[in-house]
């Protein structure tokens, strides 16, 4: 009141920096560096979804690996495929499918699912999402046995090659912190969309390269390449699978699926900070 009868003009309220892209970027930073937390509540969740059972934590491998070998029998006895190829190339499909399957269904409900910790707890958001991208690295870890035990049992042809595998898991990982984000942020605001997510990613499933190989799709009588397998190539889950499954295959992969894999990568995270730019702040209300 003095200052208006003086004839000053009141400092401007200072404005909020809650929307920027530097608050978006600090919210990640600051949640990578509590790894304590996320390490933890990542881990407690494993301990907890088996707990009271006599394998634990093993009943990941166990079903895995069960559903994997099953599967294999089965479509390689129908498509006529020789079990020694076809039962590794399904168990491995089954484990990446997995991870990247858990990723985009557990993503989208990590708000929703943790509204009393949201709430009680000042973290920043993104600690939810290394959360559950710790807890399905956890998850894969498990299904590792298999992995090995393929390889001691059909031994594939290995090469140098074998070690693309590492870089494939490293877009994974970055791939499933932005979904989580996208996704669970969104889902969080729409709840429908969790629900949209599941049928299309059952979808998703039938149409990649997982239990049939691109190379039961044939060719035409020309020699070319045929449309079923044309139109393949425009699932990104194929060019996702096949960066970590071939490798491990002994089969060499093309660049362009590294390049469609990086560019839906980099793409993810711009959406990513786009949405945690705008959106964050409101995470806490949402839930």
């Amino acid at each position: 009141m003095s200052s208006v009868v003086s004839g000053e003009v009141p400092p401007a309220p200072a404005s909020s920096d809650s929307r920027t892209l530097r608050r978006a970027l600090r919210d990640l930073d600051v949640g990578l560096r509590t790894s304590e937390l996320w390490l933890h509540l990542g881990w407690q969740d494993i301990k907890q979804r088996y707990r009271r059972s006599v394998l634990g934590p093993l009943w990941i491998t166990v079903a895995t690996g069960v559903t994997a070998v099953a599967m294999g029998l089965l479509y390689g006895e129908l498509f006529g495929m020789d079990i020694k190829v076809f039962l590794p190339y399904v168990a491995l499909g089954f484990i990446f499918w997995n991870f990247i399957q858990s990723s985009i269904l557990e993503g989208a409900e990590v708000f929703a699912k943790n509204e009393g910790l949201i709430k009680q707890i000042p973290a920043p958001v993104s600690v939810h999402v290394y959360r559950v991208v710790w807890r399905q690295l956890i998850i894969f870890a498990h299904n590792v046995v298999i992995i090995v035990l393929l390889f001691v049992i059909f031994p594939p042809p290995l090469h140098w090659s074998v070690f693309l595998v590492i870089p494939a898991i490293g877009l994974y990982v970055l791939n499933s912190v932005w979904v989580a984000i996208v996704f669970g942020i969104l889902s969080t605001r729409f709840r429908d969309i969790g629900q949209l997510l599941t049928t299309v990613v059952q979808l998703v499933f039938f149409m990649t390269p997982i239990i049939w190989t691109t190379q039961s799709l044939g060719k035409t009588s020309g020699g070319q390449e045929s449309s079923r397998l044309r139109l393949v190539e425009l699932n990104p889950m194929y060019h996702y699978l096949d960066i970590a499954r071939g490798p491990l295959l002994g089969q060499s992969v093309a660049f362009y699926h590294w390049a469609i894999v990086i560019g839906c990568t980099a793409l993810g995270w711009v959406m990513a900070l786009i949405v945690m730019r705008n959106y964050r702040a409101r995470v806490a209300y949402w839930v």
